[in-house]
């Protein structure tokens, strides 16, 4: 049956281009993806001078696929985002580079291997039954904060041992202050200066991070000496005290867990929540994936059971990845298509520019899950594509979130109906994350 087109609402575009200054003021500074013009999703490359800095933005796959993969060596992890994110996650895996990074990443591997994370399945459908299981049919809920909360509880239960400090409401109001602090900062840290707190949302933000450091530093040092378990955090204490001396493993072991507890369980809620947005949007396309998921739970192994599910998440990443931009800096003189990047530009991969690019996808604006058909899905570049990353920095739990968000969609689909609670227009925003401004009302219905 033939469903209607449909675009979900993004920020508006005007003609273009828009002017390097604006995206250091307003709305544009508050929201990454606020802003853009209809320019920026046609041309094969951006090139600008913000405030000083040489910032490149290459919309084609090859020139992607140079920076990410071909030549990774030459883009490190930008100086500027190491100073930004320090204060959280220090020196772990997402922000370090050459052999440290190189070191940690293959501590952790082991942790998100096919077989490991498939043992962790049953623990996604626990907490997403549990989390259900509180909710009356006709009940309006905030599905950004419950997606949110379940992330947060299966990324402690299953990486953490369980720790109840990991889930608390006080937690979650820190992250998302953090969160937000760290984009709004960029503008000092640009300029080389100190972290000033001029805005209420930065002073929040100082706040988050300092008790999210002090709370996974506490949960860190009461597993020591020996790591107390058998789970990601244990085995990374282990591994991190035989290779390196005692401070510097504490540190480590911190800086990691810091970064699987935030990055693991906020990109995840974020692509849970805009496929509930979707979905609810287009009753079509629920019921479909909710017959799907019926009859995929009655088998042994549901997860691999979901091909339509899985399309409509890729197409939920696509439309809404859940980062919308990561950043390079160039260490060497290199050349992407046209153009020559030089040691100190800033290379920045935008998935929100990519995914939507006319030049790389027919309708990119319209929500079409069958993009994600084999027989299509085998005409795109590797690299138009990149909700996790791609290349030797590939994002290392890749595997873990997808099981884990189609898990979650899955058992609350196959028994809830979910639809739109208001005709409040749901507005994405993009700070280091991307989200729903004030979060996603949805009213659920037992099926």
């Amino acid at each position: 049956m033939a469903t209607a087109r449909f675009i979900p609402p993004h920020p508006p575009r005007g003609a273009g281009p828009v002017p390097t200054w604006r995206g250091l003021f307003g709305e544009r500074a508050r929201n990454s993806v606020f802003g853009w013009s209809e320019q920026a999703f046609r041309v094969p490359h951006m090139k600008r001078n913000v405030i000083g800095w040489i910032v490149h933005i290459p919309l084609q796959p090859d020139a992607v696929q140079q920076v990410l993969q071909t030549n990774a060596a030459n883009y490190a992890k930008p100086d500027i985002v190491k100073k930004l994110l320090d204060p959280v996650i220090g020196r772990g895996l997402l922000t370090s580079d050459g052999q440290l990074w190189r070191d940690q990443r293959k501590i952790v591997a082991a942790s998100f291997a096919p077989a490991a994370v498939d043992a962790l399945v049953p623990v996604f459908a626990r907490v997403a039954q549990n989390e259900a299981a509180r909710w009356q049919s006709g009940e309006t809920h905030d599905l950004a904060a419950i997606a949110t909360h379940t992330t947060m509880s299966i990324i402690s239960d299953s990486l953490f041992g369980g720790d109840p400090r990991l889930t608390t409401p006080a937690a979650m109001a820190h992250i998302e202050a953090a969160l937000t602090a760290a984009s709004e900062a960029r503008l000092t840290a640009m300029l080389g200066l100190p972290p000033i707190p001029y805005s209420r949302a930065i002073r929040r933000g100082q706040r988050g991070q300092k008790y999210l450091r002090q709370t996974l530093a506490d949960v860190v040092r009461g597993r020591l000496p020996d790591g107390g378990g058998d789970d990601f955090l244990g085995i990374l204490i282990r591994a991190l005290r035989d290779q390196f001396d005692s401070a510097e493993a504490l540190a480590l072991a911190v800086d990691n867990t810091a970064t699987f507890y935030l990055a693991g369980h906020e990109t995840t809620a974020n692509a849970i929540t805009w496929t509930l947005f979707l979905l609810a949007a287009q009753p079509h396309w629920q019921e479909k994936v909710a017959q799907e998921a019926q009859a995929a739970l009655s088998t042994a192994d549901p997860v691999d059971q979901l091909p339509t599910l899985r399309r409509v998440l890729e197409e939920s990443m696509r439309l809404y990845p859940p980062v919308p931009r990561f950043d390079r800096q160039t260490l060497a003189t290199d050349q992407l298509g046209d153009y020559q990047t030089d040691p100190g530009d800033i290379v920045s991969i935008w998935p929100w520019l990519l995914h939507r690019h006319q030049d790389l996808w027919d309708d990119p604006d319209v929500f079409d899950p069958d993009r994600w058909l084999p027989e299509r899905r085998a005409a795109y570049h590797r690299f138009q594509y990149v909700p996790f990353g791609a290349g030797p920095r590939i994002c290392v739990g890749m595997r873990f979130a997808m099981k884990e968000a189609l898990s979650v969609l899955a058992h609350w689909l196959a028994e809830w109906r979910f639809s739109p609670a208001s005709d409040r227009i749901v507005r994405p925003v993009g700070t280091v994350t991307l989200r729903p401004e004030g979060g996603l009302p949805l009213k659920v219905e037992r099926r």
